[in-house]
C-alpha cells in the first residue's frame, strides 16, 4: 500500500517521500484495511521499529484534516518530549503538557496534538479541563503499562473516563509487548492488529563459550578480553555497529562503560565536542567519568545523571558517534534509541526481600526490540550470557521463546482506588454510590473479570476513608466532594498524603524548615532513600542535633521508613542551605538527577502542603510559602529578595549577596558598572531593565487566589537554577 494512497493532507505525504518512506509496512497496511481511516478502534500490538509512530501520526493528520484534535498519551516525560519534536514542522500545531498537575492549561487547547503524560491527562481531567471534550481521537503509546504496579491503575483510569468524556471518540493503542491482546483489544471495542514482522530481522541468541548459540546457527566470537560482555561489543564495533549493554545498576553501567573506553579507545573531533560539553556540566570537582568514558566512543545511561547529560548521550549514540551505552533498563522504556546488537548481560535484578530475581519476559522482549537500525543494520541480534549449558537452555525457554507476560489490571489496589475514587467525585463523573459501581463496572478491571464485583469491598473502604477523613459527604444517597477533598484531588496527590499533612499541621506548635520536610517525607507520594546501615549512625546524630525541629518521633512499627524519610529529608534540608551538588552526591550515594528528581517531587508536596495550610493552618502559610520558594532554587532565606529578579538565580543571586547586594534596591542603587563587573553586560542590562520599570513583581507567586482555584501560580512560575 502505498503512501500516497493515504487520506492525509498532501503535505504529510510529501515529508514522507522527501525522507525516503513511499510504502507502508505490512502492519501499518493491516491497519487501514481494519478501519483505521474509518474511525474504528485498534489496539496494535507489534514490535519495536515496525512503524507504530507513523500509524499514529498518519491517523492524526487525518483527523485534523476534518477538523478534529488528537491526544497522544506516553509514559515518560522524556518521551514527550521526543515525541512532541517528532510530530512538530509537519503542518500542525503540536503542544506538550507535563508539568503542573493542578493547572487546567486551557492554552493546549489551541493545539491539533497534545502530547502529555497519563499522569498529566489524569490531572487536566480532574481540573475538568475544557478542551478535552473536544478530543477525537486518543493514542495512547506504551499501553501494556496498564500492567504497571505503581502506575498501570491511572492509565486505566484515565482510559475510562476519556471514553465516558468522549463516547464518540477514536482509541488507538500502541505496544510491542502484550501476552494477552485479544482481552485487552475487547475492552476498547477495538480491532487488534498483532505482527510478527519487522524492518530489520532480529536474531535472538545466547552466548556460551566464545560463540552465539542461536536457533539454527553458532557465531563464533573473538575473545580480545576475559569479560564476555566486552568480547560481544567489540565483535559489534569491528563489524561497524552500535552495541546497547543492559545492566542490574547504576554501578554495573559505569563498570562496564569504563571498560568499554579503555577498549574502544576512539578518537573524533565529535566525541571530543562531547566530552568538553559533559565536562562543563560536571563543574571543576565532579567525578568526570562520563566525560572521559564518552570521549573514547563508550558511554553509560541511568537516572542518576543530568537530563542535559542524558541529551547528550543519546544525541552521541543517535549520530553514531558513541558506539557503546550500558544502561539500567529504563532506557528499554520507550526512548528511540536503536543499536545493531543488544546485550542483555544482567537478566536478574534486585527486588527488596526477595533478592536477585529474574526479569520479566515482557521486559527481556523490550530490551531485544531496540536490536537492528532501520535503514542502517542488515540484522538486529540479542544476545543474553549463560553461565553454563544448563543455564543456556533456560534462557531459551524463559525468555526467547517465552511470550510477553499477560497484562492484568492493578485497579484492585485499594492505595489506587481511593486516589482515584475521589477524583471521580470531585470532578463530577459520579454523584451516587451506583453511579460509583456503574463506572467502575467500564474498567478493564471489570472486563477481565467478566463483570464481577470483585471490588465492591475495596470500593466501600475507599469511601470509608475518605468520608472519615471529611473530603467527601454523603447525602440522601448522593456523594459530593467537600472543599478539601476538591481541593486534593485538583493538587493530585495521595489522599492518605493529605490526611498526614494535614493532621499534623493543625497539631504543631512552632514551625521549622527541617520539620515541614520531615512531614512531607513520611507520606506516600514522597520517593525515599535507601538506608544501609552505615547510615544510622549520621542519621542518629541529626535526630539528636535537631531534635526540637523535627516533627515526627520514632515510630515502634516501623523505623525503617522513618529512617528512610529523614535522609531523604537531610538531603533536601542540604540543597536547600546551598550545599554543591558535587558534595550533595558524595554524602547521600546519589546522583544529580536523583537530587532534580526528589527536589521536583518536595517541590510539589510543598506547593501542595502550602495550599492546605492556607485551608485549615494560616499561621504556618506564609513559612511553608517562603520554604517553597527556598527549595525550588536551592537557596536559604537570606536570598529571598534577590531571587525575585529575572535571570537571577541561586549562583548569581548569592554572588550579589556576598558582595553586599542584599535587596533589588540595592542592585538598583549600585549602577550599571558594579552589576556588569559580576556578571558582564547583557546580564546586568536586563537585571537593572527590569528593576527601572519595576517588572521584578511578575515573578513573585499571587496569594490572593482562592484556595481551590486550580490556576494558581506553581511549580514552575518560578526562574530555573543559573
Amino acid at each position: 500500500m502505498k503512501i500516497q494512497d493515504l487520506p492525509v493532507p498532501d503535505g504529510l505525504k510529501q515529508i514522507y517521500t522527501n525522507s525516503g518512506i513511499t510504502e507502508l509496512y505490512p502492519p501499518q497496511a493491516e491497519c487501514v484495511e481494519k478501519g483505521m481511516f474509518q474511525g474504528k478502534n485498534l489496539l496494535v500490538a507489534i514490535p519495536t521499529a515496525s512503524g507504530k509512530t507513523l500509524i499514529a501520526e498518519t491517523v492524526m493528520h487525518h483527523h485534523i484534516s476534518h477538523g478534529g484534535k488528537a491526544l497522544y498519551i506516553v509514559p515518560l516525560k522524556a518521551l514527550a518530549n521526543e515525541k512532541s519534536g517528532e510530530f512538530n514542522g509537519k503542518g500542525v500545531r503540536v503542544g506538550i503538557s507535563t508539568g503542573d498537575f493542578d493547572r487546567k492549561d486551557d492554552y493546549l487547547g489551541k493545539n491539533d496534538i497534545i502530547v502529555a503524560t497519563s499522569e498529566k491527562v489524569d490531572s487536566l481531567l480532574r481540573n475538568n479541563t475544557r478542551w478535552l471534550t473536544d478530543i477525537t481521537l486518543l493514542v495512547i503509546d506504551e499501553v501494556h503499562l496498564i500492567d504497571s504496579p505503581d502506575r498501570g491503575a491511572t492509565l486505566e483510569m484515565v482510559i475510562a473516563k476519556m471514553r465516558h468524556k468522549n463516547p464518540a471518540m477514536q482509541i488507538i493503542a500502541l505496544s510491542a509487548t502484550i501476552g494477552n491482546p485479544s482481552v485487552l483489544a475487547r475492552w476498547m471495542d477495538a480491532a487488534l492488529v498483532t505482527s510478527t514482522w519487522r524492518p530489520v530481522d532480529l536474531r535472538q541468541g545466547v552466548y556460551l563459550d566464545s560463540s552465539i548459540r542461536f536457533h539454527d546457527d553458532i557465531r563464533p566470537v573473538r575473545n580480545i578480553s576475559k569479560y564476555e560482555d566486552l568480547n560481544l561489543l567489540m565483535d559489534t564495533v569491528d563489524e561497524g555497529g552500535q552495541c546497547l549493554v543492559f545492566v542490574s545498576s547504576r554501578k554495573n553501567a559505569e563498570a562496564f562503560a569504563k571498560r568499554a573506553a579503555k577498549a574502544l579507545s576512539c578518537e573524533s573531533p565529535e566525541l571530543e565536542n562531547y566530552r568538553k560539553k559533559l565536562e562543563t556540566l560536571a563543574g571543576k570537582d565532579a567525578d568526570r567519568t562520563l566525560a572521559i568514558c564518552v570521549g573514547k566512543g563508550a558511554a553509560f545511561h541511568h537516572a542518576g545523571l543530568r537530563r542535559e547529560e542524558r541529551a547528550i548521550v543519546e544525541e552521541g549514540f543517535r549520530k553514531g558517534h558513541i558506539r557503546c551505552i550500558s544502561s539500567t533498563p529504563t532506557l528499554a522504556a520507550g526512548l528511540n534509541l536503536p543499536a545493531r546488537r543488544v546485550i542483555i548481560r544482567d537478566y536478574r535484578r534486585f527486588s527488596a526481600g526477595e533478592g536477585m530475581v529474574p526479569i520479566p519476559a515482557r521486559e527481556y522482549h523490550q530490551m531485544a526490540g531496540r536490536a537492528g537500525r532501520p535503514h542502517l543494520d542488515p540484522y538486529g541480534e540479542s544476545v543474553l550470557i549463560a553461565k553454563d549449558e544448563q543455564d543456556l537452555n533456560a534462557l531459551f525457554e524463559f525468555y526467547i521463546d517465552a511470550t510477553a507476560e499477560d497484562v492484568n489490571s492493578q485497579c484492585a489496589s485499594e492505595t489506587a482506588l481511593t486516589t482515584h475514587i475521589l477524583s471521580l467525585i470531585a470532578s463530577g463523573f459520579v454523584k451516587t454510590r451506583e453511579s460509583l459501581q456503574k463506572f467502575m463496572d467500564t474498567t478493564f478491571y471489570s472486563h477481565q473479570h467478566q463483570g464481577k464485583r470483585i471490588i465492591s469491598a475495596v470500593i466501600e473502604r475507599s469511601l470509608h476513608f475518605l468520608e472519615k477523613s471529611e473530603m467527601i459527604v454523603e447525602n440522601s444517597g448522593q456523594i459530593s466532594a467537600t472543599e478539601f477533598g476538591t481541593l486534593v484531588s485538583q493538587l493530585y496527590i495521595d489522599p492518605r498524603s493529605a490526611e498526614i499533612i494535614v493532621d499534623h499541621l493543625r497539631r504543631v506548635t512552632e514551625y521549622s524548615d527541617i520539620g515541614l520536610i520531615q512531614l512531607i517525607c513520611s507520606t506516600p507520594d514522597m520517593y525515599t532513600l535507601y538506608v544501609a546501615n552505615r547510615d544510622l549512625h549520621y542519621l542518629e546524630r541529626f535526630i539528636c542535633e535537631h531534635d526540637r525541629e523535627l516533627w515526627l518521633d520514632i515510630p515502634i512499627e516501623d523505623e525503617e521508613a522513618y529512617f528512610r524519610g529523614l535522609k531523604t529529608s537531610m538531603l533536601l534540608n542540604d540543597w536547600s542551605q546551598e550545599v554543591p551538588d558535587t558534595m550533595i552526591c558524595e554524602r547521600y550515594s546519589v546522583g544529580p538527577g536523583d537530587i532534580y528528581t526528589m527536589v521536583e517531587s518536595i517541590n510539589w508536596l510543598l506547593h501542595a502542603t502550602g495550599r492546605l495550610s492556607r485551608m485549615f493552618s494560616p499561621r504556618l502559610s506564609g513559612s511553608i510559602r517562603e520554604y517553597e520558594t527556598c527549595m525550588k532554587h536551592g537557596i536559604k532565606r537570606e536570598l529571598l529578595p534577590l531571587i525575585r529578579l529575572r535571570n537571577v538565580g541561586r549562583v548569581r543571586a548569592r554572588r550579589l549577596f556576598n558582595n553586599g547586594l542584599y535587596t533589588p534596591e540595592a542592585v538598583k542603587e549600585a549602577g550599571f558598572d558594579k552589576i556588569s563587573e559580576l556578571f558582564g553586560g547583557k546580564i546586568a542590562a536586563q537585571i537593572l531593565g527590569q528593576l527601572a520599570t519595576g517588572q521584578n513583581d511578575t515573578k513573585e507567586a499571587d496569594e490572593s487566589l482562592p484556595a481551590v482555584q486550580s490556576d494558581q501560580v506553581t511549580l514552575f512560575r518560578f526562574g530555573g537554577r543559573d
